[in-house]
């Protein structure tokens, strides 16, 4: 059997046990509960599986991976900052918005502000995140599928992009939050098994010593030491220094903000089980990063990674799946086509169950935020909700796809890098601030979620990420003034003061008020049950 027909199999069969998943959900999904927080009946130990399926996605296995293979030492920060951010969002934010929100992170920063304005801000800052994300994850399943199916014409890639937008909303608008939980679970375990695999065989390349492994990926690359040392694409001159301290603030900043992995908390019944999948998910999330060293040491000691290869012309993102061709007995034998095919198979599975999970997240802050609390006034029924919330999968995927299609060419760690970059910016200061300041009111959460979006987006619009640049979105335009490929340094603490200075100038007071209720809720999560079943 040849490698395509070997890859169509297996993706066939990936996508056919995703579907078989969704239409049994559908069976299970009866109201609104069901569609947003899938009944909150999963356990701490799926949770944990679903979390770290959601949060290892096509950036990690494919663009970290990447990125080391072309850059070393500095490619593995990425690693560094995803699995540090980690902890924070576990330190900071998630337990206590467990405990004291209902199904979206609006429901948490409105429980003490007026409804209207805060519901608007931060069901805007979920959408435009969540598509920032969702691009990423579209351009790698792009990549992907040309690679394995041999059509590196552009249409063949379009197509792809097209079909996973089509799977996504089909995810959502039938399984809704149950459907796309256990297909999170079922790539959690395809994934680690898969990376498992192509750690160990690549480890016995080099009899499982990894100074020789990354003595060879030094040698191989032509770099030499400088591979392995700081610098080989931050330390070139002083923006790219400082584009690095802007990397690292939003990774580190943003999965604290990031909706699509808040909203996982409110599927466990109870602040103990919430605690239980946090301590699965930081074991899985460690040691997947971890392995994340062998896949790009490996693909860079093993692969030629120079100008006009295929790892380079792909920005990185297909270094995995050549890698694993590589360790099977390379180009032509049936071992390579195998763990090709697997391999990319289990990539695959990845983008579908990110993007059914950001599409959900942003559907739902449509429906629930925006529908249901700020246009109907708190008067419009759970059937219409999970409706319009269908409705809503339907238009933000197809922005996706839209947006995905000019956007092949950038490197998808990159782009998850915006993602978190405009999260940290305008959801996490106004996170923070609810949960910690007593004085924080509704100008204050409103200025933060807005400043922060606004000064986000609007710096990476004016980089050299979307013009002036070889790999920029728009090639034949200039516009660019603003140096820095990732804004955080600059739009984090923009998100902060904005926060601060709007609560400072306003007179309202009520939100004090409420502020102890919510801490004590936050903290103990007495009262959150109660909560829940208003």
């Amino acid at each position: 059997m040849s490698s395509d027909s070997l890859t169509t199999i297996l993706f066939v069969l990936v996508v056919l046990v995703t579907v078989a998943i969704t239409f049994w959900a559908s069976r299970q999904t009866k109201g609104a509960a069901d569609f947003y927080a899938g009944g909150r009946g999963f356990t701490g130990f799926q949770n944990g599986m679903a979390i770290s399926g959601d949060y290892m996605s096509a950036a990690s296995f494919l663009g970290i991976s990447g990125a080391i293979a072309l850059y070393g030492y500095d490619g593995f920060l990425y690693s560094i900052g995803f699995l540090v951010a980690w902890l924070v969002a576990l330190l900071l934010v998630a337990e206590l918005l467990r405990n004291s929100g209902r199904y979206t992170m609006a429901d948490q920063l409105a429980y003490r502000m007026r409804q209207r304005p805060v519901r608007t801000a931060a069901a805007t800052s979920t959408v435009v995140v969540s598509i920032f994300y969702l691009l990423a994850q579209m351009v790698g399943a792009g990549a992907l599928v040309a690679l394995l199916l041999g059509a590196d014409s552009d249409a063949a890639k379009n197509i792809t992009i097209v079909l996973v937008g089509l799977l996504m909303i089909f995810y959502v608008t039938v399984g809704g939050m149950k459907g796309t939980t256990w297909v999170q679970i079922v790539k959690a375990i395809l994934l680690m098994g898969g990376t498992i695999l192509i750690t160990i065989l690549v480890l016995a390349k080099f009899d499982f010593h990894i100074s020789e492994l990354l003595g060879a990926a030094a040698a191989n690359t032509g770099k030499g030491d400088a591979f392995l040392q700081p610098g080989l694409k931050y330390g070139i001159d002083t923006t790219s220094k400082i584009d690095f301290l802007s990397l690292g603030l939003a990774l580190v900043l943003g999965t604290a903000g990031l909706p699509h992995i808040l909203i996982r908390f409110y599927t466990v019944p109870t602040a103990k089980a919430a605690r239980t999948s946090v301590l699965w998910a930081i074991g899985l999330i460690g040691a997947f990063y971890l392995m994340t060293l062998a896949l790009g040491f490996g693909a860079a000691a093993l692969l030629d990674t120079g100008a006009g290869s295929k790892v380079a012309a792909s920005g990185g993102n297909l270094a995995s799946p050549l890698l694993a061709e590589a360790v099977g007995g390379g180009d032509g034998t049936t071992g390579g086509a195998v763990l090709l095919a697997l391999i990319s198979a289990v990539a695959f599975a990845t983008i579908l169950a990110v993007v059914a999970g950001l599409t959900l997240t942003s559907a739902s802050s449509v429906a629930h935020d925006l529908y249901a609390t700020v246009f109907r006034r708190g008067e419009a029924s759970e059937r219409d909700e999970v409706r319009v919330a269908r409705i809503s999968a339907f238009v933000i995927g197809g922005i996706a796809i839209a947006l995905a299609i000019p956007a092949q060419k950038l490197n998808i760690a990159f782009l998850v890098a915006l993602a978190f970059a405009v999260a940290a910016s305008a959801n996490l200061p106004s996170l923070i601030y609810n949960l910690f300041w007593r004085r924080f009111n509704t100008r204050g959460a409103t200025w933060a979620i807005y400043g922060g979006l606004i000064a986000s987006v609007g710096l990476v619009f004016f980089s050299p990420v979307v013009s002036g640049s070889e790999t920029a979105l728009f090639t034949d335009h200039d516009w660019q003034w603003f140096p820095l490929s990732n804004p955080g340094i600059i739009s984090i603490p923009i998100g902060f003061l904005l926060g601060w200075l709007g609560t400072i100038t306003s007179h309202e007071s009520d939100t004090a008020a409420r502020y102890t209720e919510l801490e004590v809720r936050a903290l103990t999560g007495a009262g959150a049950e109660q909560a829940v079943q208003h």
